[in-house]
This record gives C-alpha cells, structure tokens and sequence, in this order.
C-alpha cells in the first residue's frame, strides 16, 4: 500500500476518512463527556476499532496490521481527532502507536509474534513509559535502571505521565543498563503489565480526563532477558526515531482538532442571533472564522508535504527540523482555533459539553507531549545551523 499511485491513494483516503468518520461520530464523540466524567471510557472500544482495521495502519501484515503511508494514516488520525474531538479517548485508544514501534523494529521474531498482534487486536494495551519525575524532556539523563542477573533484568525506578499507564499489558520502557553517561547507558526493555513490583498511580489532570495517565514504579521488577528491545546502550537512538512518528500524529490531531473547534463555532455563529442578525453576520465575527481557516490550511498543507517526504523517504538533513516545527506550527493553530472558538461561543464556550471547551484545556498537553515548544524549536535551531 506504500506504493500506491495518486489516483488510488485519494480514493483510499476518502474511503478511510468516511470510515473513521462514522466510527468517531457514532461510537466516540456522543460519550465523551459521560466518559470525561467518569475518568475513563469503556475498554471494548479497543476492539471496536481494531474490528475496523484503525489499531492496525501502518504494521506489518504478518503481525495483523495493514502496512500504510503516512498520508494515508495521518489524515485517518485527523478525521479521528476532527469527529471525535476528544484527545483523552485518542490519546489511550492509540496508545500502541508510540509503545510498538520500537518492538517491530527491535524485538525478537518471538516476542513480536507474541506481543503485536493482540495490541492490534485490541485485545490488549501498549504504552511507552520514558519520562521521569526529575527528567522531563531530558531522557538521556533518565535514572531508571535495569541490571542484568542471568537470564533476567532487574529494574529500579520511576516513570511519570504514562498514558494508558493504569491498563498497559505491555510498556516499552527506557532504562539505564550500564555506567556511561548520558545517552550510551540508555535500553529500551519491554515489561509485561502483571510484573511483580510494577506499582501504578493514577494522576488527575487539566484535560483527557477520561484517559487513564499513571505514575509508575518499578521496585525490583525482574523481566526476562528476551525482552530486551535492541542492543544494550542502543535504546537513545531508538527513542529519538520514535519521537519523529509520534510528532507527526500529534501535527495531525492537532490540526483534526482546530478542523473540530473551527467547526463548532462557524455552526453556533450561524444560528446564534445578537442585535437582530445572526453572529456570523457581524465582520469582526467572520472574521475570526476566517483567521481560524487560514491557519488550518496552512498547517495542513505543511503536514501534506512532510508526510509525502516521509513516504517517499525523503529524510534530509532537515528532517527532525521539519518535524519539529510542524509540530509547533500544527499546536499553535490549535491553540489559536480553540481560543477563537471559545470566544465566538462566549458564554457556552465556557462550559463543560462543548468541544471548544475541551479541546482549550487539553491543547497545553498537546504543545508539551512529545517534546516542549521550545525544545522543538531547540532542535530545529541546531539542525538548521543557527547554533
């Protein structure tokens, strides 16, 4: 499906944005402020959307994927994200896109015939567990260890904001496995969720509230050696690739997102009346509205090119620059739409139930998840030579 031809990709495009569009309209975004409530939404949506193939875009086949192009999985996620319009159920629900990669591309045939598979089946749940309590965004000074005792690795440490934390089967987990400084002592293991002296704590949040977030400890956790994902030492290299994947959907949803918030508030100006005459009637009112749509057209159009770079791999020497600041221009059209559409909607816009709402409180996690705004612009910086 790589290599599909112009004609034949737009098709599948249009036939997968109608798919998830259904799917996200009828069976997401009716629920979402029942499951926001309840801090949680039900785990056999899992299946549900394994049934229709989205768990699976962009695996091998033989692990029970359907091998995509990042154009064609990118505008799935933001048809998702427009229509479901909650990050919380995405941001779970998709949790595997950022926990597997780094098993398809490291791990034994074994494990991953016994891992993938179920993930995509919705039968089970992967997250990535990287960030630490006194880390942040620095991971190559991460304090987790992992030290070798036969056939086993005995981890020590803590790991905090771990999406799908509370219900991961399976975390890919970043440790340090040897005494070299910095970014050479760090692996990537993968730990089965049922380990003994895994402990889990739910944290309360800003937004996503019905996505279960988790701080985690790990006392004396023995995982067999076979988990080992990669070569000791090897696992920084691994972590930076899968931040590129990871910043690409989160440029994706967030355009999906300001798509939904623009939405939302071009229908509330059109039937709302003030002074006589519809909101939408007022010049600093459509204007607004055409503020919102210049910037979703512009992000978009740069998530166009990058991904066709990235299908016809086409990784130059400004590609993590590229991603970067695609993903902070993508965030801040976000910000922009959902404050814009807060504002239009003026006092409905304030309370819980509408989508301009929830996407304002859950936009900052976005602009921080899968690298702060400014270390995105870090990395852009030296990459393009400014430093």
């Amino acid at each position: 499906m790589n290599e599909l031809s112009p004609e034949a990709l737009r098709e599948a495009r249009t036939a997968l944005a109608d798919t998830v569009q259904r799917f996200a309209r009828s069976e997401i975004a009716p629920h979402v402020t029942e499951w926001d409530a309840a801090g949680e939404f039900p785990r056999p949506l899992y299946r549900r959307a394994a049934e229709l193939g989205l768990l699976g875009l962009g695996y091998p086949e033989e692990l029970g994927g359907t091998p995509a192009p990042y154009r064609l999985r990118l505008a799935a996620w933001r048809a998702l994200c427009r229509y479901g319009t909650s990050g919380g159920v995405q941001a779970s629900l998709f949790s595997h896109n950022i926990g597997l990669p780094p098993v398809v591309a490291l791990a034994s045939d074994a494990v991953k015939r016994e891992v993938v598979p179920a993930v995509l089946a919705g039968q089970q749940i992967a997250a990535l567990a990287i960030t630490e309590p006194g880390g942040g965004s620095d991971v190559a000074q991460l304090r987790t260890t992992a030290r070798r005792e036969g056939d086993e690795y005995i981890v020590h440490g803590e790991k905090v904001f771990i999406t799908s934390g509370m219900r991961a089967d399976w975390i890919t987990l970043a440790v340090r496995t040897s005494e070299a400084k910095g970014a050479g002592g760090i692996s990537l293991l993968l730990v089965p969720g049922d380990s003994a002296g895994l402990s889990r704590t739910r944290l309360d949040k800003m937004g996503w509230l019905c996505s279960d977030t988790a701080h985690l400890r790990f006392d004396g956790v023995r995982v067999p050696a076979r988990y080992l994902l990669g070569a000791e030492g090897q696992g920084f290299k691994a972590i930076m690739a899968n931040f590129n994947g990871e910043r690409l959907g989160l440029a994706a949803g967030a355009i999906g997102y300001a798509e939904a918030c623009f939405d939302e508030a071009l229908a509330w100006a059109q039937q709302r009346k003030t002074f006589g005459q519809a909101l939408v009637e007022h010049q600093v009112i459509r204007h607004k509205l055409v503020d919102m749509r210049q910037r979703i057209c512009a992000s978009a159009a740069w998530l166009e090119d990058v991904a066709a770079r990235a299908d016809a791999g086409d990784a130059g020497n400004d590609w993590v620059a590229e991603v970067c600041t695609l993903k902070n221009q993508a965030t801040q059209t976000m910000q922009f739409c959902a404050d814009a559409g807060v504002q239009i909607l003026g006092g409905m816009g304030f309370m819980r139930g509408t989508v301009c709402e929830r996407l304002y409180r859950e936009v900052k996690v976005i602009t921080i998840g899968g690298g702060t705004e400014e270390i995105m612009k870090e990395l852009a910086a030296r990459q393009w030579g400014i430093v």
